[in-house]
């Protein structure tokens, strides 16, 4: 139990990490010529890369018997949701200075940001009902139907990432092929258990 409060401890710190460095860049102003874009940019990489941390854990569980994850994977997609909302955040209020109606035309007018915005929607109700209340007050297979949603937000984050770059696609395609892999190990052991 005490070795479990110390691993989620060093988890968060180190969750916490690229945050606090992109607070000293700023501090130091070393965002690059638009910081704006910037930030945006790295909460939204930040928020893929723990859903896909977070998507690893079943298959590193299945493959070497490594249990002991299940425990991390709930702050592991809180702190995707947490930088998803940084993301949000840093669009909504420097990008379109809190203006709802700009807002709302640049969803519209950009297919990208409206595949970015129903995927961070979907995001939402995994963090409300992220708690062991929720699990029980919705039903363990009601509950587990609800945060099957991940892997449709993953493939929205990862098609929104790819449709922001305009001519270097190779981290998107890299976390295409992640997303991917881990999918492709999911159905594989999902058939295998049927059989």
């Amino acid at each position: 139990m005490q070795d479990l409060k110390l691993n989620k401890t060093l988890l968060f710190i180190n969750a916490l990490v690229p945050l606090m460095l992109l607070m000293w860049d700023g501090a130091h102003y070393q965002l690059g010529v638009n910081p704006i874009e910037f930030l945006t940019r790295i909460f939204g990489v930040l928020t893929l890369i723990f859903i896909l941390i977070t998507l690893m854990i079943t298959p590193l569980r299945k493959l070497f018997g490594w249990g002991f994850l299940i425990k991390y994977r709930r702050m592991l997609g809180l702190f995707a949701f947490f930088y998803g909302c940084l993301h949000l955040v840093t669009y909504i209020g420097f990008d379109r200075s809190w203006s709802l109606s700009s807002t709302v035309a640049d969803v519209i007018k950009r297919p990208f940001i409206m595949v970015g915005m129903v995927s961070f929607l979907m995001l939402i109700p995994l963090a409300v009902t992220s708690t062991h209340a929720m699990v029980r007050r919705l039903g363990a297979k009601r509950w587990l139907k609800l945060h099957q949603m991940i892997y449709l937000i993953g493939i929205g984050g990862v098609v929104h990432f790819y449709m922001i770059v305009k001519s270097d696609v190779f981290y998107p395609i890299v976390f295409m092929v992640i997303l991917f892999v881990l999918l492709a190990m999911r159905l594989y052991f999902r058939i295998n258990k049927a059989t």
